[in-house]
């Protein structure tokens, strides 16, 4: 039985992904202040123990590290809103790159064992640059203050491991969606803002002409995708991009959510947001090539998470 520890793993991502290990009997801790997450997306289980703590306590990561000796950890607790970022980016940089520097260097100046440490980063590090699909070796061009962390954490987490031999590995996440997703993300869960409006009968705020073109990706895919690269050995050192490798833009989605829930979506067009990327979608040759793959198609996603909504809200 191994031990993880999973920083924001009261939210979206991290839930999914710590109750997949508690199906799997594996002891998991989490970290979360639940300023987005919540504890009930967790499981109940004796192989649990949460923690609602803030990852900017250096002092209380340090000593944790210490006392369990973790054999896994999993960096996802950020502040995920790129336009949070925009309207606060000390805080920004204190959680989403601050605190996870603080975890690097004291494994390294403690000489913690540990097998793996992935570290979750995203497409948004690519920016409006030409050119797609990215792939893991396109120029990038970080365009808000939560993009520039999530790159600058991302290569101190694969740095790390080239100049002292830390076993780590980062996936720049396309956008995530499914159960559990906090529809209070003005940037990552528009798809569950989207779900939202329709339920509630609200409008939706559109930014833009819904040309936006996106890879949309299942959270059990990504969770499942992310287990794998803790245990494959040719991942250490590397960056992934996480994704589907199928585009689809928001209009598009848009149609499937109406068909999915028989319903009218009731829009308001605004013009697009500044540090918003028009075009975003990813080349997943080098994931695929370790026999990494999302199994759920966008509809069949969308209809699971439709679903999940009815039967939960």
């Amino acid at each position: 039985m191994a031990k993880y520890l999973i920083t924001g793993g009261a939210g979206f991502i991290g839930s999914t992904v710590a109750n997949l290990l508690l199906q799997n009997d594996q002891e998991v801790t989490v970290i979360d202040d639940l300023s987005m997450g919540k504890r009930d997306n967790l499981a109940d289980s004796s192989h649990l123990r949460f923690l609602k703590h803030t990852i900017t306590d250096h002092e209380f990561v340090n000593h944790l590290l210490d006392q369990e000796k973790f054999d896994y950890i999993l960096l996802i607790g950020a502040v995920a809103s790129v336009a949070d970022s925009i309207a606060d980016p000390a805080r920004t940089h204190a959680i989403n790159s601050e605190a996870n520097f603080n975890i690097l260097e004291h494994l390294r100046i403690n000489k913690l064992p540990l097998r793996a440490l992935l570290f979750i980063s995203s497409a948004a590090v690519y920016g409006n640059l030409p050119g797609v699909p990215k792939s893991e070796t396109s120029p990038v061009e970080p365009l808000t203050q939560y993009a520039v962390d999530k790159y600058a954490t991302e290569r101190n987490v694969l740095n790390y491991c080239h100049l002292y031999n830390l076993p780590t590995v980062a996936v720049r996440a396309f956008n995530v969606y499914g159960p559990r997703q906090n529809p209070q993300s003005p940037y990552s869960g528009v798809l569950s803002i989207i779900t939202k409006c329709l339920m509630n009968d609200q409008v939706f705020k559109q930014y833009g002409d819904g040309e936006q073109v996106r890879d949309f990706t299942y959270v059990m895919d990504v969770a499942n995708c992310i287990l794998g690269l803790l245990k494959e050995p040719r991942a250490i050192g590397e960056v992934f991009n996480l994704g589907t490798g199928h585009k689809a833009t928001l209009n598009e989605v848009i149609d499937i959510i109406e068909e999915v829930s028989h319903k009218k979506l009731q829009r308001q067009i605004l013009p697009e947001r500044s540090g918003d990327i028009k075009y975003s979608y990813g080349d997943l040759s080098k994931l695929n090539n370790l026999g990494l793959t999302s199994k759920v198609d966008l509809k069949t996603g969308i209809k699971k998470y439709w679903d999940y909504l009815c039967e939960n809200c």
